[in-house]
């Protein structure tokens, strides 16, 4: 049986989390009858393009994966894939406008992963957020089956579009625990447990100003985040705002992934302020690491942490404050948190899991 994958930017992994995911469903694979095929956009992979990685067919296809190109990439794609591969996996909606006219030439199967509420995200136009919302739903009409990523998801694809969705997480084991006080203090002159940590795309519904302004007001805790400053101006504004703050160290994205988890393994808390999206990768790898967090309660991230971790309001800098100035000081209860989120994360957030979940699907 050949799969086709479609939706990311391809393999080898140099993006976010679909590409994440796809990278685990290669390492993981079973049954050695599936034969994946995964589509990568040229824009990306401009010198270096194999036909084969981890076993799997590569194609590529000339436009973008992401941003106004992103409708055309994954439309090409589901065409190519319609003509040569058996099923086919589309993570992202955005090519399903195509489907109502394909489904009339084709009974070939089509899976959707309904990805977060994207139209729901600040940094999109009122029309971008239109066409995404237009997009899922008719995914969801038209798709043979639909994955939710998330509970949150799952009872928002049935409460809005009537469709019930199969739940597959991500994984987040990939995080792997990295111990070296030495280097920890060499290169960001920190010491274990003597700061908060979060790393995320810096937009405004990851609660990013509320994040960075409510350590402002607390000076003597300090924050490390790690994020994409110069990619928006929004960014730039932030950044420019609080990096001289003595308690706040600003980092640009880090993609080796010991330097990352070097800051991640040895926080005293982890702080997840995203508002939009179901599981997010980020916390799943942050649990994986049995870190204590303070998320945004918003119901994707209880869902996520089976409403175990600590909790703020959304944009709410009194409430996470809060939430830091109960936890900083509490050893205990901090690590009771993080021994929860372990826990939570070995049983749901495995790699291995998440790919015999797929694999069940496909069958």
């Amino acid at each position: 049986m050949k799969v086709a994958i479609i939706g990311t930017v391809g393999v080898p992994a140099c993006y976010g989390g679909y590409e994440t995911l796809v990278e685990n469903l290669l390492d993981y694979k079973q049954n050695p009858e599936l034969q994946y095929q995964v589509y990568c956009s040229t824009k990306v992979y401009k010198n270096n393009r194999p036909k084969k990685y981890k076993g799997a067919i590569l194609k590529y296809i000339p436009f973008n994966a992401n941003g106004t190109q992103a409708p055309i990439y994954d439309t090409l794609s589901l065409i190519h894939a319609y003509f040569t591969c058996d099923l086919i996996l589309s993570l992202g909606t955005v090519g399903s406008f195509i489907l109502p006219f394909i489904k009339l030439f084709s009974k070939k199967k089509i899976i959707f992963n309904l990805d977060g509420l994207d139209n729901e995200r600040a940094k999109f136009s009122t029309f971008t957020q239109k066409v995404i919302g237009t997009a899922r739903k008719l995914a969801a009409k038209y798709g043979d089956l639909c994955i939710s990523d998330n509970q949150g998801i799952k009872d928002y694809a049935k409460r809005v579009y009537h469709r019930d969705s199969e739940l597959i997480e991500y994984g987040g084991d990939n995080a792997v625990s990295v111990k070296d006080n030495k280097q920890l203090y060499d290169r960001y002159g920190l010491t274990p447990q003597s700061y908060s940590f979060k790393v995320a795309r810096i937009e405004p519904e990851n609660n990013i100003e509320t994040i960075l302004q409510a350590y402002a007001e607390m000076p003597d805790e300090k924050l490390v985040l790690v994020g994409n400053w110069n990619r928006s101006e929004f960014g730039r504004q932030m950044k420019e705002k609080y990096n001289l703050l003595p308690n706040m160290l600003l980092l640009d994205p880090i993609y080796e992934k010991t330097e990352l988890n070097l800051l991640r393994s040895n926080c005293k808390l982890y702080i997840h302020g995203h508002s939009a999206g179901g599981t997010n990768p980020s916390l799943a790898e942050a649990m994986s690491l049995g870190l204590p967090i303070i998320a945004n309660g918003v119901i994707y991230n209880r869902e996520t942490t089976e409403h175990k971790a600590r909790y703020f309001k959304d944009r709410d800098i009194k409430s996470l404050i809060e939430q830091v100035n109960i936890l900083s000081s509490a050893s205990e209860a901090r690590q009771q948190i993080g021994e929860a989120m372990l826990e939570i994360a070995k049983r749901r957030y495995t790699w291995r899991r998440i790919a015999n979940l797929y694999e069940r699907l496909f069958r």
